[in-house]
């Protein structure tokens, strides 16, 4: 685009910036669950605990969703930013509290329903289970004891909400590495069984939310409980709220239809559960560190940009946000697919982790890294539909995203079993993001598609060639931790060569950020 120099100098500079001060800390955190994975891994391997803890963390996760960090940052993001450029901070701070009170009344009555009906969720996302009593009384338990996370990390999920609205991003992004950290010391101390995961679950929640307090109290935040319940603005964001928490059960209950046909354990074998949790916690790596960041940050900016007129800036960010995701995402796709098995192997590999779970979990893995990119472009998109306050668009591509999953893991968990089941996840994704790429080109107008693909393709060339460079270097006649990790550097190195063969511009963008960071 023919604006596309002075852009890059103006608003990707601070949006930049702020993703990297994000990456940063997201990157610590990421680091952090991997420790976290690796014990759980190798102290209950695919088998029965590590399946009631993937289950039973997934439910209240399910309700973190609707109402934390993936419905809360989306909606109040773009109100909040509007009221810090057009209110007075007394109003800002008055809206924060009226909304915290609501929140508050609805995530407590969650949680006592959450406490209550365990047993019928339980049966629910996880039928299997039913066919082994002592798996199925181990999961209602171990829900039972971690529903108060949802009151916890939602609310700490609205803290990062306000913070990010006052392009604040450090210490919500440092929070989770506080979950991470609790888990890890309770599971070594407790050992196998419930009792250690769900000390680590609940303290990691209280964590996340006290870390965030004092910032609030500095940036003016003072708290007015159970005072006033309305609000003009607070109207508007139930509205918006609505569909965008559909969206999100739309979203999570496409996850459940993986830990529902995981749990078959007669069609797709034993430990499903676990393997498709362990493999998709290593998609998550990339998607964490990078694509979450830059949407976080690039939210606020595509807010404000949204109430300009001209929305050209609003284009720029939107073009600019998929070439520098797709800069990191097609190149980790490539990657995960060749040194799959291998990546498993030396991270989760060993104690209770043995070679089956090995074989399971790469292939699933292999499957899961197909749609990378597709999750990563997912993100940034939905965040141009949120900034224009328009959450039903997403939430009928999500539904339609749904359907396609369930059809195609029915299709495919019987000729590939658990392999299946994370090639319908990447499917579903794949056409999710090529139908919002769609409505938003038609909702906007262009805004540089041609310019995305063509990056996209010289990306791609570039990443096949790196691929060559991870095989052969994989292959060495050396001891495996050290063929990884000369495949993983070898690799990263011979992208950034192959980049500038084919002329991948976007290049400077990462070198610009990194200066930033």
């Amino acid at each position: 685009m023919s604006t596309d120099k002075s852009f890059l100098k103006e608003s990707s500079r601070h949006v930049a910036q702020s993703a990297g001060v994000i990456a940063a800390a997201t990157l610590c955190s990421r680091i952090l669950g991997f420790v976290r994975d690796v014990v759980i891994a190798r102290l209950f391997g695919i088998y029965l605990y590590a399946q009631a803890f993937v289950v039973a963390f997934r439910i209240p996760n399910l309700f973190r969703d609707f109402l934390g960090e993936g419905a809360m940052n989306s909606v109040l993001v773009p109100v909040f930013s509007e009221y810090t450029v057009r209110k007075t901070k007394e109003e800002f701070w008055e809206l924060t509290n009226v909304v915290l009170n609501l929140l508050l009344v609805a995530l407590m009555c969650l949680t006592l329903l959450g406490i209550l009906f365990s047993p019928v969720l339980v049966r629910l996302i996880a039928p299997g289970f039913i066919a082994s009593p002592e798996k199925l009384a181990a999961t209602v338990k171990l829900t039972r004891l971690i529903f108060p996370y949802i009151l916890l990390v939602s609310l700490a999920a609205y803290s990062m909400g306000i913070l990010n609205s006052l392009r604040h991003f450090v210490v919500p992004a440092l929070a989770p590495c506080f979950l991470n950290i609790s888990l890890i010391v309770c599971a070594l101390f407790f050992g196998e069984g419930t009792k250690g995961l769900a000390l680590g679950v609940l303290i990691g929640g209280f964590l996340q939310l006290c870390i965030q307090i004092p910032v609030l109290y500095k940036k003016g935040f003072r708290l007015q409980l159970f005072r006033r319940f309305r609000h003009p603005a607070a109207a508007s964001i139930g509205k918006l709220m609505v569909p965008r928490v559909l969206s999100s059960c739309i979203y999570q209950v496409n996850n459940f239809v993986d830990s529902i046909f995981g749990s078959l354990a007669w069609i797709v074998g034993e430990g499903g559960v676990a393997v498709l949790y362990f493999a998709y916690r290593l998609i998550q790596f990339p998607l964490g560190v990078l694509s979450n960041s830059l949407t976080q940050a690039l939210l606020p900016t595509l807010s404000i940009q949204a109430l300009e007129s001209d929305r050209m800036k609003f284009k720029e960010s939107l073009s600019w946000g998929l070439r520098v995701s797709f800069l990191v995402m097609v190149p980790s796709t490539i990657g995960f697919m060749v040194l799959a098995r291998p990546l498993v192997e030396v991270l989760f590999g060993g104690g209770r982790f043995d070679f089956n779970s090995v074989h399971l979990t790469s292939r699933a893995f292999f499957f899961y890294s197909i749609g990378l990119c597709a999750y990563a472009g997912t993100k940034v998109l939905q965040s141009c539909f949120f900034a224009l306050k328009d959450t039903k668009t997403p939430t009928k591509v999500a539904g339609i995203g749904l359907i396609i999953n369930i059809i195609l893991n029915a299709l495919l968990m019987f000729p590939l079993q658990l392999a299946g089941l994370a090639l319908a996840t990447s499917l579903s994704g794949i056409n999710t993001f090529v139908l919002l790429l769609i409505l938003l080109r038609k909702k906007i107008g262009g805004f540089g598609v041609r310019a995305v693909a063509a990056s996209f393709m010289r990306m791609l060339a570039a990443s096949l060639c790196m691929g060559v460079v991870c095989v052969t270097l994989i292959r060495l006649p050396v001891h495996k931790y050290a063929a990884l990790a000369l495949a993983i550097a070898g690799g990263a190195a011979s992208y950034l060569i192959f980049c500038v063969i084919f002329h991948v511009k976007e290049i400077r963008h990462l070198r610009q950020w990194n200066k930033k960071t």
